[in-house]
């Protein structure tokens, strides 16, 4: 029961950070039909940018306890990058799929040569920050408070998100435009706009999910390929261009990828691996994706 119980908040915790960084992905792929591949080079964005922030917030006199909260302002911060970037994509909107993913590789690239230029190739931890809120027992497990707090940011942000896109004005006009862009533009909606906003906040989500794995695992290089993968296993999962099949794929991948390590470790890749597979052959569009003619 311990185990198990070990292993549900341990994929959790994972589901959490891969929610975030998969709902940026989607976000943008339901309004702008671009496939992100440089969705790993944000989180990795935000897991080094996050490291800098609370290192300049410590030397400041800021104590231990308030990383926190700078981790997610860091993340929102850095997370306006993706202004710039969306110019840059918009010269293939309406291009074959083969250019989007061009870019958005070539994207992936140059982020890698930015961080091991400013923060070079050795990884980056946050020393002890981690067990800064100490632990917490759950039905007898004894897990650190930072993973709950985690949590339950993650579950704040997606409300928040659907509360946006279902409750408010813009998020309607955002909606509409996913629909039908040149319906939306001949209503007078400035779809130009519209992108914008939302290629920042996918972006943004990438970045807050990057920042909030840190205290837990060192930024290197490497994660944001590795990320990559992850992503695309739950969008797949969970299907093209939906939040809730974001919410279940990053739960099923975060649970069996806990298991995996907790049961047999070098099957951590392959199990996820399995599940996609399973997926494509099972129901092809994904648990809530929607089946195309």
């Amino acid at each position: 029961m311990t185990s198990l119980v070990d292993i549900v908040l341990g994929g959790t915790f994972h589901a959490a950070i891969l929610f975030l960084v998969a709902a940026g992905l989607q976000l943008v792929f339901g309004v702008q039909q671009i496939v992100n591949l440089a969705c790993g080079s944000f989180y990795a964005l935000g897991a080094y940018f996050g490291i800098t922030a609370v290192a300049v917030a410590m030397k400041f006199g800021l104590p231990p306890m308030m990383f926190f909260p700078v981790l997610i302002l860091a993340g929102l911060a850095i997370g306006l990058v993706g202004l710039p970037i969306e110019r840059v994509l918009r010269t293939v909107y309406r291009r074959d799929e083969s250019y989007q993913l061009l870019l958005t590789f070539g994207l992936l690239l140059m982020f890698q040569d930015v961080f091991r230029f400013t923060w070079g190739a050795t990884p980056r931890t946050m020393d002890n920050a981690y067990m800064a809120y100490g632990t917490a027992h759950v039905m007898g497990v004894q897990v650190p408070t930072y993973n709950l707090l985690v949590i339950a940011a993650s579950i704040g942000i997606a409300v928040a998100l659907g509360l946006f896109l279902q409750r408010t004005k813009t998020g309607r006009i955002v909606r509409a435009t996913a629909e039908n862009r040149d319906m939306a533009e001949g209503l007078g909606v400035n779809a130009s706009k519209i992108f914008a906003l939302v290629f920042t906040v996918g972006c943004m989500l990438g970045t807050v999910g990057g920042a909030l794995v840190v205290p837990s695992s060192a930024a290197s290089l490497d994660m944001a390929v590795e990320l990559v993968v992850e992503a695309f296993a739950v969008v797949v999962i969970g299907g093209l261009g939906s939040m809730r099949g974001a919410l279940v794929g990053a739960l099923i991948v975060g649970l069996m990828r806990a298991a995996s390590i907790s049961i047999m470790p070098e099957m951590e890749l392959l199990s996820v691996y399995l599940v996609v597979v399973a997926a494509l052959i099972l129901r092809p569009a994904g648990l809530f994706g929607k089946v195309t003619a």
